[in-house]
């Protein structure tokens, strides 16, 4: 169960001597973390990142991941999605997680270094899975600008790629979770997604920053190949 990290809430406030050199924003973000109880419970769990808490959270509304799926999970690193889809899918299940960027191995899955978009990768990745995959994930989001146009088409452009990745390796009934940011999906995408699914909604977990403008689109019961006609 992916409940309210405990702590959560409670206490004092740890506050952050300002250090000489540290920026009025290093010095911010420092202090929200020592003071987020899901960062905190990250540790304790031994999660990789808070971001974990995101899917753990959607997974328990939706029932996204089941014992013994194939799931892939698009620009993994540092791979807090990753463990939570080992854990969900079981030794039965396949888990295979991806990223340009180098990433430690994480049990009980596949690590796989390249760049998806490309036919090797790809390749590459199904044949870590066995198959087609149920599901494909992604939380992926490019650095932000604070220009909020720009970054509504950078992530909008992260989560587009990810889509035509998952078109091609879902198997039919699979699902598709991708971040966007508020303002929701472009209508170009929602329509396909409309189009080639079965349910689109839009979610903001709990564990997501009340201050952050991110979303996530969830679309499950993928209509395979003939959706697409």
């Amino acid at each position: 169960m992916a409940k309210q990290p405990p702590g959560a809430g409670r206490g004092m406030a740890t506050r952050l001597r300002t250090a000489t050199g540290r920026s009025t924003a290093s010095q911010r973000w420092l202090t929200r973390q020592l003071n987020d109880p899901y960062v905190k419970a990250a540790k304790e769990r031994g999660l990789r990142s808070r971001a974990a808490f995101k899917l753990l959270e959607m997974d328990e509304k939706l029932h996204l991941l089941k014992p013994g799926m194939r799931v892939v999970d698009l620009g993994a690193a540092p791979g807090g999605w990753t463990q939570v889809a080992v854990q969900a899918v079981g030794p039965r299940g396949q888990v295979v997680g991806i990223d340009i960027l180098p990433m430690d191995p994480v049990p009980g899955a596949t690590v796989l270094q390249g760049d998806f978009t490309e036919q090797e990768a790809e390749d590459r990745t199904i044949a870590a899975m066995g198959g087609k995959a149920d599901v494909v994930l992604s939380d992926m989001a490019p650095n932000t600008t604070g220009h909020q146009a720009t970054d509504h088409l950078r992530i909008m452009g992260l989560a587009e790629i990810a889509l035509d990745f998952a078109r091609r390796v879902l198997a039919p009934g699979g699902a598709f979770v991708a971040k966007v940011f508020q303002g929701g999906t472009e209508k170009e995408m929602l329509a396909t997604l409309k189009r080639d699914f079965a349910v689109v909604r839009h979610m903001k977990p709990p564990a997501s920053r009340k201050d952050s403008a991110e979303l996530y689109v969830v679309a499950t019961g993928f209509r395979g190949d003939g959706a697409r006609g």
